[in-house]
């Protein structure tokens, strides 16, 4: 794929004595969203992990703009511009919303431009700019957490699972987020919501058991309910 900014070769990690992805390939276009779906299980986080160098790859290659990153640790891959926002979010509680910002933000100083962006985006982190992040709610935190991961211009964003748990107002707005998150960088999106999944997908790769055992394009499996049983015995159309 000519316009691929992140290509997964053949990857195999292993957690302890657990071999968790089994030749993982995978291309992510650049622009836009790109979805890794799959069971519970299945291998999604382990790989974002990997390609985030949190678990080291034991074969294949993490090529990220034509440079082999699969042996860099994870601050070299951030500072190529690559983001990563975890499932439990990575904030810090007894922190303000300032504090944690100032912590993700280069030498801890802000971009003003960059900074009213955020708050385009997301309007509660300027109302809560003072308050300490255990306060906030869950969709803020969520929203904190995004806003730590797009403080500095990224050219790809890894993020796992960011609806888990919020509430289905919540998730509308977030769908808006990522909408213009989206219209300046790459998001590789982990989701269990197929519902916010379809909305802002355009390429979609199903992993089952550490294997990628579908990829295409999301419109085409939204639209195909006999597929979305056989992969993930689910229908999108019931999320």
């Amino acid at each position: 794929m000519d316009n691929a900014i992140l290509r997964l070769d053949g990857v195999h990690t292993d957690i302890g004595q657990y071999h968790i992805l089994h030749g993982i390939s995978l291309e992510v276009p650049e622009g836009g969203v790109h979805v890794l779906l799959g069971r519970n299980g299945a291998g999604k986080s382990t790989t974002l992990r990997t390609i985030m160098g949190l678990w080291r790859a034991r074969k294949g290659a993490i090529v990220f703009r034509h440079e082999d990153i699969t042996a860099l640790h994870t601050s070299s891959i951030a500072r190529r511009g690559i983001a990563y926002v975890p499932e439990n979010m990575g904030i810090f509680g007894g922190l303000t919303v300032e504090e944690n910002l100032k912590l993700a933000a280069s030498g801890g100083r802000f971009d003003r431009a960059r900074l009213d962006r955020i708050f385009e985006i997301f309007p509660a982190m300027n109302t809560f700019w003072d308050r300490q992040a255990h306060a906030l709610s869950g969709g803020q935190k969520q929203m904190l957490a995004i806003s730590r991961a797009i403080i500095e211009r990224r050219e790809l964003i890894l993020i796992d699972e960011p609806t888990k748990g919020l509430a289905p107002a919540i998730i509308n707005n977030m769908i808006t987020a990522f909408r213009e998150i989206a219209a300046e960088t790459t998001i590789l999106l982990v989701e269990q919501n197929f519902r916010f999944a379809r909305a802002l997908g355009q390429t979609v790769a199903v992993i089952d058991d550490g294997r990628i055992v579908h990829r295409g394009l999301m419109a085409d499996l939204a639209a195909d309910e006999a597929l979305q049983e056989r992969l993930l015995s689910l229908s999108l159309e019931a999320h």
